[in-house]
């Protein structure tokens, strides 16, 4: 799998003290996220971000791009691919670490809709034996391919989801939560009742408080 690349912004304050990588949606690419990196700044106003583009081209669609095909979806060729994709995002965050000159436990990870479901798994269970965890894990509108989670302390991980989600049900998120509470996982969890498949301004407030708390 090819090296990940994508648009960056930031620190709107030297020096860079902290890396967030967000993880775009299917169909995407990175630009679909890097405006978020200027709302966030006047929390994390050290921090660099990266919004890389999926590793594959999408394959149900002439454009965009995918972390890992939807054209099989039974749980054994997600679970295949997303864990791929988490690979591949891990060996992105390493090289960003070293090319900032950043410690190994510097960056958040975060991610909307399948880029979501990439960043629960590097963040959970792909950062194991390569590089330190993440300080903190945002997902919305996501949720768990992989329902097994390891053994061990995890990173804080916030949820968000829309309630009025048709793209990808918000009981993913509820499953996700509950997944992590039931291994004493540190969660925050926030559901917008009349929020379909998108970010909202409560999504990004709390997402930067959240990001705020992690760097403390």
């Amino acid at each position: 799998m090819a090296d990940l690349d994508g648009p960056r912004w930031g620190p709107r304050e030297a020096p860079v003290r902290q890396l967030v990588v967000l993880c775009h949606g299917v169909g995407a690419d990175g630009h679909d996220l890097i405006d978020l990196a200027p709302h966030w700044a006047a929390a994390l106003p050290q921090a660099a971000f990266a919004a890389p583009d999926a590793p594959e081209p999408y394959d149900m669609a002439p454009m965009g791009r995918q972390w890992f095909s939807l054209s099989d979806r039974s749980p054994a060729r997600m679970q295949a691919g997303v864990a791929a994709a988490a690979a591949a995002l891990g060996r992105f965050v390493e090289t960003e670490l070293a090319r900032l000159g950043l410690p190994a436990d510097a960056y958040a990870l975060m991610g909307f809709s399948q880029g979501a479901m990439t960043v629960l798994q590097a963040g959970l269970h792909g950062w194991r034996g390569r590089v330190a965890p993440p300080r903190a894990v945002l997902a919305f509108s996501g949720g768990l391919i992989d329902p097994t989670l390891p053994p061990g302390p995890l990173p804080p991980v916030l949820l968000v989801h829309g309630e009025a989600d048709a793209v990808v049900p918000p009981e993913r998120s509820h499953q996700a939560e509950s997944a992590l509470l039931a291994v004493g996982a540190s969660v925050q969890a926030l559901y917008a009742p009349r929020l379909g498949h998108g970010i909202d301004e409560a999504g990004l407030s709390t997402g930067a408080l959240f990001l705020q708390r992690a760097f403390a």
